[in-house]
């Protein structure tokens, strides 16, 4: 690798990041990370599903999947992992953060939860959802993360995968769940920081109105679904990104293809990705 491309890569995961930033301060309604998305759910296809960077064990999970979901199978094994904290068997679910719809779909299939309701502020997102997953007992809705349209004690568990990031006040957030939580209801949860939020977002974690279960780090299952689904991440870039090379170093990194910033940041802990467990008391 160059060093020209070492450099791009570095401003591409800081330009990320710095997009999450600024989304925390003009607003999670106005913030340009939303905007990235709503366009991406613009112009995305309707099987690109997950926008997670994935999950792997070693060894491998090896869940069984349907033909239709193996293409995905690393962002459905970073939910699997995620949900099956808790037993939502008979459940009143919801997903905060649902993005293209992927999760919900997989887990409303599998895990078998009464009902299944993703949530997101991006109302293209939302749209594609509709269009995409049909599924006896899944509904999706728009709404913002920090003042969710549920009464009090409406659900069995809450889902958030891989977006709290983008959230402009974090404890907001973790009140609202708690919020809308039933008393024993868990909250099951997987997100990262960069080196700079990481003390924030464990404040914050340390302040919630909910029981704190389990958490740890999975930098490493992480990296390894991000290694296995870089073919199939540089294959979309080389699709839909214009050949230009700077912009696919960029797209390259940011995206979390195997040898960008984004997967460096992973390997020499830059970048904290964790996974919890909570119950509400």
């Amino acid at each position: 690798m160059t060093r020209n491309s070492v450099d791009v890569g570095q401003v591409a995961v800081r330009s990320y990041m710095r997009l999450t930033r600024l989304n925390k301060v003009v607003g999670i309604g106005y913030g340009a990370v939303t905007l990235l998305f709503r366009v991406r759910s613009w112009r995305d296809p309707d099987d690109v599903v997950f926008l997670n960077w994935g999950y792997e064990d070693d060894p491998p999970m090896n869940i069984p999947l349907d033909a239709s979901d193996e293409p995905d199978r690393y962002g459905i094994q970073l939910y699997h992992r995620t949900a099956t904290q808790a037993d939502l068997t008979g459940k009143q679910v919801l997903e905060v953060g649902c993005g293209h719809g992927g999760g919900a779909s997989y887990l409303t299939r599998t895990l078998r939860p009464a009902t299944y309701t993703g949530l997101d502020l991006n109302w293209a997102g939302i749209k594609l959802c509709r269009k995409r997953h049909k599924v006896p007992g899944l509904t999706f809705v728009t709404g913002d993360a920090e003042k969710l349209p549920f009464p009090d004690e409406s659900f069995d568990a809450v889902v958030n995968v891989e977006s709290s990031h983008c959230y402009p006040h974090l404890s907001r957030f973790l009140a609202e769940v708690a919020r809308v939580l039933r008393p024993g209801g868990q909250f099951l949860y997987a997100d990262l920081r960069h080196a700079p939020d990481i003390p924030t977002w464990e404040s914050a974690v340390a302040d919630a109105p909910l029981q704190l279960l389990s958490e740890r780090s999975i930098n490493a299952e992480v990296l390894r679904g991000l290694e296995r689904n870089s073919p199939r991440q540089t294959r979309m870039i080389d699709r839909h990104i214009p050949n230009i090379p700077l912009a696919r170093r960029w797209s390259r990194s940011v995206f979390g293809v195997k040898g960008g910033s984004f997967h460096r940041g992973l390997q020499e802990g830059t970048i904290s990705y964790k996974m919890f467990c909570f119950q509400k008391p």
